[in-house]
Protein backbone atom coordinates (compact mmCIF):
# COMPACT_ATOMS: atom_id res chain seq x y z
CA UNK A 1 0.00 0.00 0.00
CA UNK A 2 1.13 3.32 -1.10
CA UNK A 3 2.21 5.62 1.70
CA UNK A 4 0.25 9.12 1.16
CA UNK A 5 3.19 12.02 1.11
CA UNK A 6 2.34 14.78 3.61
CA UNK A 7 1.70 18.17 1.93
CA UNK A 8 4.27 20.88 1.56
CA UNK A 9 3.39 23.82 4.05
CA UNK A 10 2.84 26.93 2.18
CA UNK A 11 4.63 29.64 3.56
CA UNK A 12 7.41 29.76 6.14
CA UNK A 13 8.22 30.82 9.74
CA UNK A 14 11.68 31.37 11.24
CA UNK A 15 12.44 32.54 14.64
CA UNK A 16 14.49 35.69 14.89
CA UNK A 17 15.67 36.64 18.36
CA UNK A 18 12.32 36.79 20.55
CA UNK A 19 10.22 37.26 17.76
CA UNK A 20 8.94 34.85 14.64
CA UNK A 21 8.82 36.04 10.81
CA UNK A 22 6.14 34.70 8.75
CA UNK A 23 6.94 35.03 4.68
CA UNK A 24 4.42 33.85 2.42
CA UNK A 25 5.29 34.02 -1.45
CA UNK A 26 2.27 35.61 -3.20
CA UNK A 27 3.00 35.31 -6.74
CA UNK A 28 5.01 37.58 -9.17
CA UNK A 29 4.45 41.82 -9.93
CA UNK A 30 2.76 42.70 -12.81
CA UNK A 31 4.94 45.90 -13.24
CA UNK A 32 7.83 45.05 -12.43
CA UNK A 33 8.38 41.17 -12.84
CA UNK A 34 9.47 40.87 -9.51
CA UNK A 35 8.52 38.17 -6.96
CA UNK A 36 6.06 39.09 -4.21
CA UNK A 37 6.29 38.22 -0.54
CA UNK A 38 3.36 38.73 2.54
CA UNK A 39 5.67 39.55 5.43
CA UNK A 40 4.65 40.11 9.01
CA UNK A 41 6.17 39.33 12.47
CA UNK A 42 4.75 37.40 15.75
CA UNK A 43 5.46 37.55 19.60
CA UNK A 44 4.99 33.76 19.60
CA UNK A 45 4.85 30.50 17.27
CA UNK A 46 0.65 30.12 17.69
CA UNK A 47 0.32 33.89 16.51
CA UNK A 48 2.96 33.49 13.66
CA UNK A 49 0.81 30.59 12.42
CA UNK A 50 -2.35 32.12 12.32
CA UNK A 51 -0.92 35.38 10.12
CA UNK A 52 0.66 32.45 7.65
CA UNK A 53 -2.63 30.80 7.50
CA UNK A 54 -4.66 34.19 7.11
CA UNK A 55 -1.59 35.50 3.93
CA UNK A 56 -2.43 31.95 2.47
CA UNK A 57 -6.16 32.43 2.31
CA UNK A 58 -5.48 35.81 0.81
CA UNK A 59 -3.42 34.41 -1.62
CA UNK A 60 -5.87 31.63 -2.69
CA UNK A 61 -8.75 34.21 -2.74
CA UNK A 62 -6.33 37.06 -5.02
CA UNK A 63 -7.30 39.57 -1.83
CA UNK A 64 -3.55 40.31 -1.70
CA UNK A 65 -1.99 43.29 -3.66
CA UNK A 66 -0.43 42.08 -6.98
CA UNK A 67 2.13 44.86 -6.86
CA UNK A 68 4.66 46.92 -5.16
CA UNK A 69 4.57 49.88 -7.75
CA UNK A 70 4.19 53.66 -5.89
CA UNK A 71 1.02 55.93 -6.28
CA UNK A 72 3.50 58.05 -8.24
CA UNK A 73 4.04 55.63 -10.85
CA UNK A 74 0.02 54.81 -11.21
CA UNK A 75 -0.42 58.02 -11.85
CA UNK A 76 2.06 58.40 -15.12
CA UNK A 77 0.70 55.15 -16.23
CA UNK A 78 -3.11 56.40 -16.07
CA UNK A 79 -1.78 60.15 -17.58
CA UNK A 80 -0.51 57.69 -20.91
CA UNK A 81 -3.79 56.39 -21.33
CA UNK A 82 -6.29 58.69 -20.36
CA UNK A 83 -7.79 60.11 -23.21
CA UNK A 84 -8.66 63.73 -22.90
CA UNK A 85 -7.60 67.52 -24.17
CA UNK A 86 -4.10 68.20 -23.81
CA UNK A 87 -5.56 71.11 -21.86
CA UNK A 88 -7.15 68.77 -19.40
CA UNK A 89 -4.38 66.62 -19.29
CA UNK A 90 -1.98 69.35 -18.50
CA UNK A 91 -4.13 70.42 -15.46
CA UNK A 92 -3.93 66.90 -14.29
CA UNK A 93 0.09 67.04 -14.24
CA UNK A 94 -0.51 70.24 -12.13
CA UNK A 95 -2.28 69.32 -9.45
CA UNK A 96 -0.43 65.80 -9.60
CA UNK A 97 2.68 67.58 -9.61
CA UNK A 98 2.08 70.45 -7.06
CA UNK A 99 -0.20 68.56 -4.58
CA UNK A 100 -0.54 64.33 -5.20
CA UNK A 101 3.13 63.66 -5.79
CA UNK A 102 4.82 65.36 -2.89
CA UNK A 103 2.23 63.85 -0.18
CA UNK A 104 1.76 60.19 -1.96
CA UNK A 105 3.70 59.98 -4.56
CA UNK A 106 6.24 57.85 -3.33
CA UNK A 107 3.72 55.15 -1.11
CA UNK A 108 2.85 51.54 -2.69
CA UNK A 109 -0.20 51.53 -4.39
CA UNK A 110 -1.55 48.67 -2.50
CA UNK A 111 -1.21 50.90 1.09
CA UNK A 112 -3.29 54.09 0.08
CA UNK A 113 -6.36 53.51 1.77
CA UNK A 114 -9.33 55.32 2.41
CA UNK A 115 -8.20 56.56 5.59
CA UNK A 116 -5.11 57.82 3.93
CA UNK A 117 -7.06 59.80 1.85
CA UNK A 118 -9.32 61.40 3.91
CA UNK A 119 -6.71 62.28 5.93
CA UNK A 120 -4.85 63.68 3.10
CA UNK A 121 -8.13 65.73 2.11
CA UNK A 122 -7.95 66.83 6.02
CA UNK A 123 -4.25 68.05 5.09
CA UNK A 124 -5.03 70.07 2.12
CA UNK A 125 -8.37 71.59 3.95
CA UNK A 126 -6.27 73.02 6.57
CA UNK A 127 -3.45 74.32 4.19
CA UNK A 128 -2.92 74.06 0.77
CA UNK A 129 0.74 73.44 1.04
CA UNK A 130 0.22 70.83 4.14
CA UNK A 131 2.42 72.93 6.42
CA UNK A 132 3.63 71.76 9.67
CA UNK A 133 1.33 73.33 11.74
CA UNK A 134 3.04 76.20 13.45
CA UNK A 135 6.34 76.18 11.87
CA UNK A 136 7.45 79.20 10.72
CA UNK A 137 8.07 78.98 7.00
CA UNK A 138 8.08 81.45 3.54
CA UNK A 139 5.90 81.17 0.45
CA UNK A 140 8.65 81.27 -2.17
CA UNK A 141 7.57 82.81 -5.35
CA UNK A 142 9.68 80.40 -7.00
CA UNK A 143 11.03 76.98 -7.06
CA UNK A 144 14.48 77.55 -8.78
CA UNK A 145 17.02 79.02 -6.47
CA UNK A 146 16.50 82.63 -6.36
CA UNK A 147 16.90 85.48 -3.54
CA UNK A 148 14.32 86.01 -1.40
CA UNK A 149 14.71 89.68 -1.28
CA UNK A 150 15.81 91.31 -4.42
CA UNK A 151 15.50 95.09 -5.70
CA UNK A 152 14.64 95.38 -8.77
CA UNK A 153 15.97 98.86 -10.05
CA UNK A 154 13.99 101.40 -13.02
CA UNK A 155 16.89 102.83 -14.59
CA UNK A 156 17.17 105.07 -17.79
CA UNK A 157 16.65 103.50 -21.29
CA UNK A 158 19.96 102.37 -22.53
CA UNK A 159 23.11 100.61 -20.89
CA UNK A 160 22.31 99.73 -17.79
CA UNK A 161 24.75 101.45 -15.12
CA UNK A 162 25.96 101.57 -11.48
CA UNK A 163 25.25 104.89 -11.06
CA UNK A 164 23.39 105.50 -7.61
CA UNK A 165 19.56 106.35 -7.95
CA UNK A 166 17.15 107.23 -5.69
CA UNK A 167 15.28 104.20 -5.82
CA UNK A 168 11.86 105.45 -4.06
CA UNK A 169 12.29 108.30 -7.11
CA UNK A 170 12.81 106.14 -9.59
CA UNK A 171 9.90 103.39 -8.74
CA UNK A 172 12.17 100.77 -7.68
CA UNK A 173 10.14 97.59 -6.79
CA UNK A 174 10.98 95.46 -4.18
CA UNK A 175 10.44 91.75 -4.73
CA UNK A 176 9.99 89.30 -1.48
CA UNK A 177 8.97 86.28 -0.67
CA UNK A 178 6.44 86.26 1.94
CA UNK A 179 6.14 84.52 5.23
CA UNK A 180 4.07 81.99 5.24
CA UNK A 181 0.46 81.90 5.91
CA UNK A 182 -2.17 78.74 5.65
CA UNK A 183 -4.84 78.99 3.18
CA UNK A 184 -6.97 75.75 2.76
CA UNK A 185 -7.24 74.44 -0.30
CA UNK A 186 -10.95 75.07 -1.91
CA UNK A 187 -13.39 72.10 -1.73
CA UNK A 188 -13.27 72.25 -5.73
CA UNK A 189 -10.10 71.72 -5.91
CA UNK A 190 -10.09 69.00 -3.53
CA UNK A 191 -12.51 67.00 -5.48
CA UNK A 192 -10.40 67.70 -8.51
CA UNK A 193 -7.72 65.61 -6.67
CA UNK A 194 -10.48 63.01 -5.25
CA UNK A 195 -11.31 62.67 -9.09
CA UNK A 196 -7.73 61.88 -10.23
CA UNK A 197 -6.91 59.64 -8.12
CA UNK A 198 -10.11 58.19 -8.23
CA UNK A 199 -9.45 57.44 -11.68
CA UNK A 200 -6.21 56.59 -11.27
CA UNK A 201 -7.51 53.96 -8.96
CA UNK A 202 -10.04 52.66 -11.28
CA UNK A 203 -7.31 51.84 -14.30
CA UNK A 204 -5.57 50.68 -11.50
CA UNK A 205 -8.37 47.73 -10.39
CA UNK A 206 -8.82 46.97 -14.41
CA UNK A 207 -5.41 46.22 -15.02
CA UNK A 208 -5.29 44.04 -11.99
CA UNK A 209 -2.50 45.85 -10.25
CA UNK A 210 -5.05 46.57 -6.97
CA UNK A 211 -8.44 44.48 -6.05
CA UNK A 212 -10.41 47.64 -5.03
CA UNK A 213 -10.59 51.64 -5.26
CA UNK A 214 -10.07 53.19 -2.16
CA UNK A 215 -11.49 56.65 -3.59
CA UNK A 216 -14.77 55.05 -3.80
CA UNK A 217 -15.44 54.38 -0.44
CA UNK A 218 -13.36 57.97 0.83
CA UNK A 219 -15.21 60.97 1.80
CA UNK A 220 -14.90 63.46 -0.67
CA UNK A 221 -15.81 67.07 0.51
CA UNK A 222 -19.36 68.60 -0.42
CA UNK A 223 -19.87 70.20 -3.58
CA UNK A 224 -20.68 74.09 -2.42
CA UNK A 225 -22.76 76.09 -4.38
CA UNK A 226 -21.51 78.21 -6.55
CA UNK A 227 -20.82 81.70 -5.45
CA UNK A 228 -20.26 84.45 -8.52
CA UNK A 229 -19.04 87.78 -7.59
CA UNK A 230 -19.63 89.87 -10.85
CA UNK A 231 -18.94 93.51 -10.58
CA UNK A 232 -21.66 96.21 -10.23
CA UNK A 233 -22.93 98.54 -12.50
CA UNK A 234 -20.92 101.35 -11.58
CA UNK A 235 -17.83 99.13 -11.53
CA UNK A 236 -18.73 97.58 -14.75
CA UNK A 237 -18.64 101.24 -16.24
CA UNK A 238 -15.61 102.09 -14.31
CA UNK A 239 -13.42 98.97 -15.74
CA UNK A 240 -14.79 99.98 -19.33
CA UNK A 241 -13.97 103.43 -19.37
CA UNK A 242 -10.62 102.40 -18.43
CA UNK A 243 -9.83 99.65 -20.86
CA UNK A 244 -11.05 102.57 -23.24
CA UNK A 245 -8.57 104.62 -22.12
CA UNK A 246 -5.27 102.62 -22.30
CA UNK A 247 -6.11 101.69 -26.01
CA UNK A 248 -8.64 100.79 -28.36
CA UNK A 249 -7.91 97.44 -28.80
CA UNK A 250 -8.09 96.42 -24.97
CA UNK A 251 -10.83 98.13 -25.11
CA UNK A 252 -12.77 96.46 -27.65
CA UNK A 253 -11.86 93.13 -26.25
CA UNK A 254 -13.19 93.94 -22.77
CA UNK A 255 -16.37 95.43 -23.96
CA UNK A 256 -16.82 92.24 -26.35
CA UNK A 257 -16.31 89.77 -23.19
CA UNK A 258 -18.62 92.30 -21.00
CA UNK A 259 -21.89 91.86 -23.38
CA UNK A 260 -21.47 88.69 -25.03
CA UNK A 261 -20.23 86.51 -21.53
CA UNK A 262 -17.64 84.54 -23.85
CA UNK A 263 -14.68 82.67 -21.64
CA UNK A 264 -11.09 84.01 -22.39
CA UNK A 265 -10.41 81.24 -24.74
CA UNK A 266 -13.12 81.61 -26.98
CA UNK A 267 -13.01 85.24 -27.30
CA UNK A 268 -8.90 85.09 -27.70
CA UNK A 269 -9.89 82.11 -30.53
CA UNK A 270 -12.16 84.71 -32.72
CA UNK A 271 -11.21 85.58 -36.14
CA UNK A 272 -13.06 88.04 -38.86
CA UNK A 273 -14.51 84.98 -40.57
CA UNK A 274 -16.76 84.11 -37.36
CA UNK A 275 -17.86 87.79 -37.54
CA UNK A 276 -21.35 89.01 -39.04
CA UNK A 277 -21.43 92.83 -38.67
CA UNK A 278 -24.39 93.13 -41.80
CA UNK A 279 -26.47 90.43 -39.88
CA UNK A 280 -25.66 91.19 -35.94
CA UNK A 281 -24.39 87.70 -35.85
CA UNK A 282 -20.60 85.68 -33.76
CA UNK A 283 -20.14 82.49 -34.64
CA UNK A 284 -18.54 80.80 -31.50
CA UNK A 285 -16.71 77.67 -32.13
CA UNK A 286 -13.16 77.04 -31.07
CA UNK A 287 -11.21 78.06 -28.10
CA UNK A 288 -7.28 78.79 -28.31
CA UNK A 289 -5.46 77.62 -24.76
CA UNK A 290 -1.79 77.42 -23.65
CA UNK A 291 -0.71 74.77 -22.22
CA UNK A 292 2.79 73.85 -20.47
CA UNK A 293 4.19 72.57 -23.74
CA UNK A 294 2.37 74.37 -26.57
CA UNK A 295 0.12 76.57 -28.12
CA UNK A 296 -3.49 75.15 -29.56
CA UNK A 297 -6.88 75.60 -30.70
CA UNK A 298 -9.46 73.62 -29.91
CA UNK A 299 -13.11 72.84 -29.64
CA UNK A 300 -15.29 75.02 -27.11
CA UNK A 301 -15.52 73.89 -23.79
CA UNK A 302 -18.77 72.08 -24.45
CA UNK A 303 -17.87 71.14 -28.21
CA UNK A 304 -20.98 72.79 -29.57
CA UNK A 305 -20.41 75.58 -31.52
CA UNK A 306 -22.96 78.51 -30.87
CA UNK A 307 -24.43 82.04 -32.74
CA UNK A 308 -24.77 84.55 -30.75
CA UNK A 309 -27.06 87.91 -31.37
CA UNK A 310 -25.01 91.26 -31.40
CA UNK A 311 -26.46 94.81 -30.38
CA UNK A 312 -25.88 97.52 -32.17
CA UNK A 313 -23.18 99.60 -29.95
CA UNK A 314 -21.27 96.05 -30.17
CA UNK A 315 -21.62 95.93 -34.08
CA UNK A 316 -20.61 99.55 -34.39
CA UNK A 317 -17.47 99.02 -31.57
CA UNK A 318 -16.89 95.33 -33.83
CA UNK A 319 -16.93 97.66 -37.70
CA UNK A 320 -14.90 100.32 -36.02
CA UNK A 321 -12.06 97.88 -34.98
CA UNK A 322 -12.22 96.07 -38.29
CA UNK A 323 -11.18 99.46 -40.50
CA UNK A 324 -8.20 100.02 -37.21
CA UNK A 325 -7.21 96.48 -38.31
CA UNK A 326 -6.96 96.71 -42.33
CA UNK A 327 -5.41 100.08 -41.81
CA UNK A 328 -2.50 98.94 -39.95
CA UNK A 329 -2.54 95.55 -42.28
CA UNK A 330 -2.60 97.92 -45.45
CA UNK A 331 0.27 100.18 -44.19
CA UNK A 332 2.50 97.57 -44.16
CA UNK A 333 1.45 96.72 -47.56
CA UNK A 334 -0.37 93.50 -47.23
CA UNK A 335 -4.13 92.97 -47.69
CA UNK A 336 -6.16 92.10 -44.39
CA UNK A 337 -7.73 88.47 -44.89
CA UNK A 338 -10.83 86.67 -43.30
CA UNK A 339 -8.29 84.50 -40.75
CA UNK A 340 -6.92 87.09 -39.21
CA UNK A 341 -7.59 87.21 -35.51
CA UNK A 342 -9.69 89.88 -33.95
CA UNK A 343 -7.20 90.49 -30.84
CA UNK A 344 -3.70 90.05 -31.86
CA UNK A 345 -0.08 91.74 -31.12
CA UNK A 346 1.45 90.99 -34.70
CA UNK A 347 1.05 93.20 -37.27
CA UNK A 348 -0.65 91.05 -39.61
CA UNK A 349 -3.13 89.51 -37.23
CA UNK A 350 -2.07 86.33 -37.90
CA UNK A 351 -1.32 85.31 -34.02
CA UNK A 352 -3.81 85.29 -31.27
CA UNK A 353 -2.79 87.07 -27.56
CA UNK A 354 -1.65 85.26 -25.22
CA UNK A 355 -3.95 84.01 -22.46
CA UNK A 356 -2.06 85.10 -19.26
CA UNK A 357 -1.09 88.02 -20.85
CA UNK A 358 -4.99 89.16 -20.99
CA UNK A 359 -5.51 88.17 -17.58
CA UNK A 360 -3.03 89.57 -16.00
CA UNK A 361 -3.54 93.19 -18.05
CA UNK A 362 -7.25 92.80 -16.54
CA UNK A 363 -6.16 91.92 -12.97
CA UNK A 364 -3.51 95.09 -12.92
CA UNK A 365 -5.91 97.53 -14.61
CA UNK A 366 -8.83 96.49 -11.99
CA UNK A 367 -5.96 96.87 -8.84
CA UNK A 368 -5.21 100.32 -10.15
CA UNK A 369 -9.34 100.98 -9.98
CA UNK A 370 -9.42 99.75 -6.47
CA UNK A 371 -11.55 96.84 -8.22
CA UNK A 372 -11.55 93.55 -6.69
CA UNK A 373 -12.33 91.00 -9.92
CA UNK A 374 -11.01 88.90 -12.21
CA UNK A 375 -11.61 88.81 -16.07
CA UNK A 376 -14.11 85.53 -15.39
CA UNK A 377 -16.65 87.87 -13.41
CA UNK A 378 -17.22 89.72 -16.43
CA UNK A 379 -19.05 86.82 -17.83
CA UNK A 380 -20.62 86.53 -14.84
CA UNK A 381 -21.67 90.43 -15.22
CA UNK A 382 -23.23 89.59 -18.57
CA UNK A 383 -25.31 86.40 -16.76
CA UNK A 384 -26.50 88.18 -14.11
CA UNK A 385 -27.42 91.67 -15.99
CA UNK A 386 -29.87 89.34 -18.41
CA UNK A 387 -31.17 87.38 -15.54
CA UNK A 388 -32.33 90.28 -13.38
CA UNK A 389 -33.32 92.26 -16.93
CA UNK A 390 -36.29 89.14 -17.15
CA UNK A 391 -34.23 87.50 -20.13
CA UNK A 392 -35.63 83.73 -20.19
CA UNK A 393 -33.01 81.18 -18.65
CA UNK A 394 -32.75 79.00 -21.94
CA UNK A 395 -31.54 82.11 -23.75
CA UNK A 396 -28.74 83.23 -21.31
CA UNK A 397 -27.75 79.75 -21.04
CA UNK A 398 -27.60 79.75 -25.06
CA UNK A 399 -25.65 82.82 -25.28
CA UNK A 400 -23.17 81.33 -22.62
CA UNK A 401 -22.73 77.93 -24.00
CA UNK A 402 -23.66 76.13 -21.04
CA UNK A 403 -25.04 72.56 -21.70
CA UNK A 404 -27.77 70.62 -20.32
CA UNK A 405 -30.66 73.13 -20.96
CA UNK A 406 -29.63 75.83 -18.74
CA UNK A 407 -29.24 73.15 -15.59
CA UNK A 408 -25.42 74.59 -15.20
CA UNK A 409 -26.94 78.17 -15.57
CA UNK A 410 -29.74 77.77 -12.82
CA UNK A 411 -27.47 76.28 -10.67
CA UNK A 412 -24.59 79.05 -10.48
CA UNK A 413 -26.84 81.75 -10.89
CA UNK A 414 -29.40 81.00 -8.87
CA UNK A 415 -30.05 83.96 -6.61
CA UNK A 416 -30.48 85.97 -9.80
CA UNK A 417 -32.84 84.17 -11.04
CA UNK A 418 -35.33 84.33 -7.99
CA UNK A 419 -34.76 87.88 -7.98
CA UNK A 420 -35.92 87.83 -11.44
CA UNK A 421 -38.86 85.51 -10.80
CA UNK A 422 -39.73 88.45 -7.43
CA UNK A 423 -40.11 90.53 -10.67
CA UNK A 424 -41.86 88.51 -12.56
CA UNK A 425 -44.71 88.78 -9.76
CA UNK A 426 -44.91 92.08 -9.81
CA UNK A 427 -45.50 92.58 -12.81
CA UNK A 428 -47.88 89.75 -12.67
CA UNK A 429 -49.61 91.53 -9.77
CA UNK A 430 -49.18 95.30 -11.55
CA UNK A 431 -51.86 94.36 -13.67
CA UNK A 432 -54.58 92.95 -11.13
CA UNK A 433 -57.06 94.91 -9.15
CA UNK A 434 -58.07 94.86 -6.25
CA UNK A 435 -61.62 94.52 -4.59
Amino acid sequence: MATAVPKRQRGTIRQRGSSYQVVVYAGQDPVTGKRLYLTDSAPDAREAERIRRRFVGQVDEQRNVRTRVTLGKALESWLRTHEAEESTLDGYRGYIRRTIEPALGDVPIGKVTAQVLEEFYAELRRCRHRCRDGEPAVDHRTAVAHECREIRHKRKPGRPGKTPHDCAAAGCVVVECPPHTCTPMAASSIRQVHWILSAAFAAAVRWEWIRSNPAEVARKPKQRAPQPTPPTAAEAARIIEAAWAQDDEWGTLVWLVMVTGMRRAEVLALRWSDVDLQGGKLTISRSYVRTSRRALEKDTKTHQMRRISLDTATVEVLDEHRRRVEEQVRRIGQEPTPAAFLFSHKPLHDGPVDPSGVTHRYGRMCAELGIDSHLHALRHYSATELLTAGVDLRTVAGRLGHGGGGATTLRVYAAWVAEADQQAAEVLGSRMKRR
